[in-house]
């Protein structure tokens, strides 16, 4: 798995093997949050890294097809991401801010593993 984050280019650091042996850490922060309190950044179209990564594996979770775990926020995951505004009441416009990010995690959590889990 640590040579598979490596070798995507989506994260900008991980952690040597030698540090955590058997678990990948990998992070790349991006900024400003989308919420002014904090927490993860406004995602759109062509964003890519991590938070794109917990994104899909929210939607994906809760039956809102990305194509899979990439990083990248594609047309699959745009679309997703409308549809699932669009459920919500919330503006259909497939940017992820404050609102969107604030439903989506209040519905995913506790929901467990996924068949995109990344272990």
């Amino acid at each position: 798995m640590r040579n598979k984050a490596i070798s995507s280019g989506v994260w900008s650091y991980v952690e040597p093997a030698n540090l955590t042996p058997t678990w990948v850490h990998f992070d790349k922060r991006m900024s400003p949050p989308a919420c002014s309190g904090g927490g993860y950044p406004l995602v759109r179209n062509g964003s890519r890294g991590n938070y794109v990564l917990i994104l899909q594996d929210g939607l994906n979770n809760l039956g809102y097809r990305t194509g899979g775990l990439d990083g990248i926020f594609g047309a699959n995951t745009t679309n997703s991401v409308m549809a699932y505004q669009k459920y919500k009441g919330l503006s259909a416009d497939g940017i992820v801010g404050c609102n969107t990010w604030t439903a989506l995690m209040r519905d995913v959590v506790g929901r467990g593993r996924t068949s995109t889990t990344i272990d």
